[in-house]
């Protein structure tokens, strides 16, 4: 009879079982083909890539990897954003949305607006017309009144000024000028400086030699003193810009100019109040 011992291990009488052979599976990951490129170069580099691309600078970039900054680069959509309608509603249809109910009207009818009502920066006459029907022109402002006249001459030089001076015939103090001298040689053309009416064309015998006046209406009148000549008769309208005379040193002159005045109810104003 065997013995056997309680403690040890009880041997296998059958056949030993086969080891198992692992299976190795292979999963394919995609790849950045930058991402080792990216590693290799380090954050350094990055910065210094980053800063030449952008037109930083190869220096600047150098200067924001010493500091240890860390950039955050947003790069905008290229394409167009465009709303989206919300769910359940179908798409505006642009074309029905633009089109705009035609409009005919009959090969007879007159078309018309009031001119007077336009009163914009391009269109000084309709300004002043508006001013005038308004009101009076004596109660007219002069921030109102600025830049309502056209200018009388194509261009502009300022030789004496409205109001006391001295005068240039007799070199004595305290004359009253009445109106603003701009410098202009004989001949050059004399503008009307709004529409209006002409109520006095021929020679003015207190020295304002060959004369034109303008009549505005609601009291708002312009002369035009020393001409040449003029082109113009009494009664006749004249619109703004239009050529009325020419410039002279007829009348106490000492040479060729245009004096310019601008009365209000009869009384002479500062023209530079209205051009």
């Amino acid at each position: 009879m065997t013995m056997q011992n309680a403690r040890g291990r009880r041997r296998a009488t059958g056949p030993a079982a086969e080891p198992r052979t692992p299976v190795a599976v292979a999963v394919e990951r995609p790849r950045d083909a930058q991402r080792e490129a990216r590693r290799r170069r380090g954050p350094f580099r990055q910065v210094t890539d980053f800063a030449a691309a952008s037109g930083m600078g190869q220096k600047a970039g150098v200067a924001l990897a010493a500091t240890g900054l860390l950039l955050t680069v947003t790069v905008p959509a290229t394409s167009p954003v465009m709303a989206t309608p919300d769910q359940g509603s179908a798409p505006a249809n642009a074309a029905a949305a633009t089109a705009q109910p035609e409009v005919s009207a009959e090969a007879a009818a007159k078309i018309d607006f009031s001119r007077t009502s336009v009163a914009t920066a391009g269109d000084p006459e309709g300004k002043l017309k508006q001013l005038l029907s308004a009101q009076s022109a004596g109660s007219i402002s002069r921030a109102a009144s600025a830049g309502s006249l056209g200018l009388p001459l194509e261009t502009m030089v300022k030789s004496s000024p409205f109001g006391y001076r001295v005068s240039p015939i007799t070199g004595g103090a305290g004359e009253f000028h009445r109106g603003q001298d701009f410098a202009a040689q004989c001949g050059t053309q004399v503008f009307a400086a709004a529409s209006g009416k002409v109520t006095f064309a021929g020679w003015h015998p207190y020295g304002g030699g060959n004369r034109v006046v303008i009549d505005h209406g609601n009291g708002l009148e312009t002369t035009y003193n020393h001409l040449s000549s003029s082109s113009v008769r009494v009664g006749q309208k004249v619109s703004r810009g239009e050529a009325v005379a020419l410039s002279g040193t007829t009348g106490a002159s000492t040479g060729c100019h245009l004096h310019f005045e601008v009365m209000v109810n009869g009384d002479v104003v500062d023209p530079q109040g209205w051009l």
